[in-house]
């Protein structure tokens, strides 16, 4: 088969490194990727939110199968527009990627289906919600409705913090449209813990759990960032937190959506916190976290080509899905300077060494007169298994040595807080 994946990170090139492992994959193109992601995919200069050139390329170069990976995409219905041009894509349609693409939209799902989630109001202009902060107090949660590259959650701890976070959002067009409603939540407290899972718009089969570790620097402190680094599984997620969740959360939620209208197809993301009072959803996105998707496709013991078709043809009931035993850890070198302004096109040194005891996703790198050179925030993720969680974390800081770059900077205890 002739395989496209859509997107250009570091769970794109897992997703790569995964799908090149496959029999049933004679030839692997990815738009646009990345420089890792060229030593296992061709790669294609189709931007991935272009859905209509998108389209066009997989018609004219005979895809067989379309893999659509980020938010962005699938929110604009590339998926429906793949299957309407004849080719075979997985991912969620539009009207059910909205789960992510609308954070107003999954909470009142989840309300009108009983699905345990915070209180929350919902607004659509500023002095309403304003007012809301005020009788609420804090510590409070502020976040845009809709797409923010992970950054449109604020987590206020105080009145004044969320006050000038929903008008960054409201009033200021910091995330554009995407901030113009808002949710606003209570703070819930608890470990929080993420699951992957696969879907076929009926059947659902949840993947080892993982934590992503949100902040820019050690013990949860500074901004948040697209995610610094994660592991899987996660000790929290015990097996009967596991089987609550199944019970109360996932297959309700893949029901709600059946119910709406709404069948789901691809991969589920349950941001999940582990409360006094029981699991309850944080939030839902429609397609693999990054950089969970690195962990836990690392522990991945199946043909992921099977899974994905399977997912789209809605047979996922017919698969054994076989994961290793042992544990994942994905540690993100990042840019300095990241989640704000930072330098592009910096030389890195030291992958080749690095990739010798673990697999070194790449995430913002570009090639420049042969030489691999930073393109992003997040740089890079090294990504190492072991035969439990600390034996994983310490290979992946071990590996992580030898890779230097100009004002590179990571955090130091992913997995340990």
């Amino acid at each position: 088969m002739k395989v496209l994946v859509v997107g250009g990170g570091g769970r794109e090139h897992a997703i790569c490194w995964k799908l090149a492992q496959s029999p049933k994959v004679s030839q692997l193109f990815c738009a646009p990727g990345n420089a890792g992601i060229a030593q296992v995919a061709s790669c294609v200069p189709v931007k991935a939110t272009d859905v209509e050139a998108m389209v066009a390329w997989a018609k004219e170069n005979a895809i067989d199968f379309v893999m659509v990976a980020p938010d962005d995409p699938l929110a604009l219905g590339m998926v429906d527009a793949m299957e309407a041009a004849g080719i075979p894509a997985f991912g969620p349609r539009a009207n059910a990627a909205i789960i992510e693409a609308s954070k107003i939209f999954s909470k009142h799902l989840m309300e009108q289906y009983h699905i345990p989630t915070a209180q929350y109001r919902d607004f659509t202009e500023l002095a309403p919600a304003e007012e809301y902060i005020r009788q609420q107090g804090a510590p409070i949660v502020v976040k845009a409705d809709g797409l923010a590259l992970g950054k449109g959650v604020v987590v206020a701890q105080t009145v004044d913090e969320a006050l000038a976070a929903v008008r960054e959002m409201m009033a200021d067009g910091k995330f554009g449209a995407s901030g113009s409603k808002v949710v606003i939540e209570e703070c819930m407290t608890g470990p929080e813990v993420t699951v992957l899972a696969f879907c076929d718009g009926k059947h659902i089969v949840p993947m080892p759990s993982s934590q992503d570790h949100k902040r820019a620097y050690d013990n949860n402190q500074g901004p948040n960032t697209g995610g610094m680094g994660a592991i899987s599984p996660s000790p929290n997620y015990t097996p009967e937190v596991a089987r609550r969740c199944m019970e109360e959360i996932f297959l309700p939620t893949v029901a709600a959506l059946q119910a709406e209208g709404r069948p789901f197809q691809g991969v589920i993301y349950f941001g999940l916190m582990l409360t006094p009072n029981g699991p309850k959803v944080v939030e839902y996105n429609a397609r693999f976290g990054d950089p969970e998707c690195q962990a836990v496709l690392s522990l991945l013991d199946s043909d992921l080509m099977d899974i994905l078709m399977a997912c789209r043809n809605g047979t996922l009931d017919h698969l054994d899905i076989r994961w290793k035993d042992g544990a994942a850890c994905c540690l993100v070198l990042a840019s300095g300077g990241y989640p704000g302004s930072y330098a592009k096109g910096l030389p890195i040194t030291g992958l080749d060494e690095a990739g010798k005891t673990a697999v070194v996703f790449h995430a913002g790198t570009a090639e420049k007169d042969g030489q691999i050179v930073t393109n992003g925030g997040r740089v890079l993720g090294v990504t190492a298994v072991g035969c439990d969680l600390n034996d994983a974390i310490d290979r992946a800081y071990e590996s992580a040595r030898p890779i230097q770059f100009d004002a590179m900077h990571f955090r130091t205890d992913i997995g340990r807080v």
